[in-house]
């Protein structure tokens, strides 16, 4: 297994480790698990193209792991009790974002069923997504007073994302190279 893979093995191991930390009210402990596991992110995909370490293992799992941590800190953070009112996130927030991801599961599922095959390359909108997911994820864990307007930027930015998806789902169905 090469380094790029065990990163990303770190940071699905990490994802409990993460929604203890949220339950037992230390967030300073929950933000530093969480920004190491984004920097893993980050790193694991750098190893991987520098030292020519891309692996099918890797493309697969590496969004699995991505999405893990995400909507788990999402679901941690709009549950847990004791927040700040201004911290707390509703349950529409991960609500949207765990149903964009079953949506484009699903569109994955019947898109293999229907051509044998499926690709799913992330696009500059999912990118920004994500950034996004994430920095609404460490302003609600450092408590910032604004972090309403971000996450609600995030859930804009998710739904579009999401139809970007099933626009190139469809035209995957349809026969059409993205």
């Amino acid at each position: 297994m090469n380094w790029a893979n065990r990163l990303t093995i770190l940071r699905i191991v990490l994802v409990p480790v993460f929604v203890m930390a949220v339950l037992y009210h230390r967030l300073g402990f929950a933000l530093g698990v969480f920004i190491f596991a984004a920097v893993t992110d980050a790193l694991d995909g750098y190893i991987a193209r520098a030292l020519d370490q891309k692996t099918k293992f890797g493309a697969t799992i590496d969004p699995i792991a991505d999405k893990l941590l995400i909507v788990t800190a999402f679901v941690s953070l709009s549950l847990v009790s004791g927040l700040p009112e201004y911290s707390r996130m509703p349950i529409y927030v991960p609500v949207t974002i765990i149903s964009r991801d079953l949506i484009i599961l699903l569109g994955a599922g019947l898109i293999y069923l229907n051509n044998g095959h499926v690709e799913i390359k992330p696009t500059s909108i999912s990118k920004v997504t994500t950034f996004f997911q994430m920095l609404t994820i460490i302003l609600v864990l450092i408590g910032f007073v604004y972090a309403k307007w971000v996450w609600t930027t995030a859930v804009i930015l998710t739904v579009v994302s999401g139809f970007d998806y099933i626009r190139r789902g469809s035209e995957q169905i349809n026969g059409r190279n993205q």
